[in-house]
């Protein structure tokens, strides 16, 4: 076998025991809801997994022709920081594209716009707690919007941007100075991706199947 079939080969596989009870837990009313599974393992006993829902998200490296990324400035509640990360957004829209919600996300939190996609990363964020799946793009040809900025609210009122150096953007994340999971992931693949002039990315409209990979698990939610 060619070292390029070997590498093919090298994939997560969809699997998925018996659950024979589901109870949802908690319904936040906001992002997430908490739900508790019964799984029958494949020894016949049973045991209980939570799974947080999530709608999923995306997230864009935005990269310009001088090689540097686009981050944004937020306040995240929840660890008690003021984070750099790439615009990014939730897939909470019903039917909204990923690529089209992509691009509503880097108008509304940078105001930008960009010419030219790629799908970046494919990534569960927590596979041992939450069905999210996220998407990473690469946004390249980028230029400013024109007409009026968005206006966010609460923690997106004020997020001051910065364009950041690709091969200092790895640096401060291999030295832990940014710890945005999107951020991390999205500025690896893309200064790996560079080293072949971006040739082995795939197309913006890529298909995405971990995106339903718990079928009817968020109308279970309702």
């Amino acid at each position: 076998m060619s070292r390029r079939d070997t590498s093919e080969s090298f994939a997560d596989e969809p699997l998925r025991y018996p659950v024979i009870d589901s109870t949802v837990q908690f319904r936040s009313g906001h992002v997430i809801d908490v739900r508790t599974d019964v799984v029958q393992m494949p020894s016949g006993d049973t045991t209980e997994r939570d799974v947080v829902v999530h709608p999923g998200a995306v997230g864009v490296i935005a990269l310009d022709d001088q090689d540097r990324v686009l981050f944004i400035q937020q306040f995240r509640h929840s660890v008690g920081h003021l984070c750099w990360e790439p615009p990014a957004g939730l897939l909470d829209e019903p039917d909204e594209d990923p690529l089209d919600a992509a691009r509503r996300e880097l108008f509304e939190e940078a105001h930008v716009h960009a010419d030219r996609w790629d799908v970046l990363v494919d990534a569960f964020t927590s596979p041992g707690m939450t069905d999210e799946a996220v998407r990473i793009y690469l946004a390249r040809d980028v230029r400013p919007a024109e007409g009026a900025r968005h206006e966010g609210e609460h923690e997106e009122s004020d997020m001051p941007t910065r364009w950041v150096a690709l091969d200092d953007a790895v640096a401060a994340i291999l030295q832990g100075r940014l710890h945005n999971p999107m951020g991390a992931m999205g500025v690896l693949a893309t200064a790996a991706s560079r080293t072949d002039g971006y040739a082995g990315l795939r197309d913006a409209h890529a298909p995405w199947p971990q995106m339903s990979q718990w079928p009817g698990s968020r109308a279970a939610t309702g």
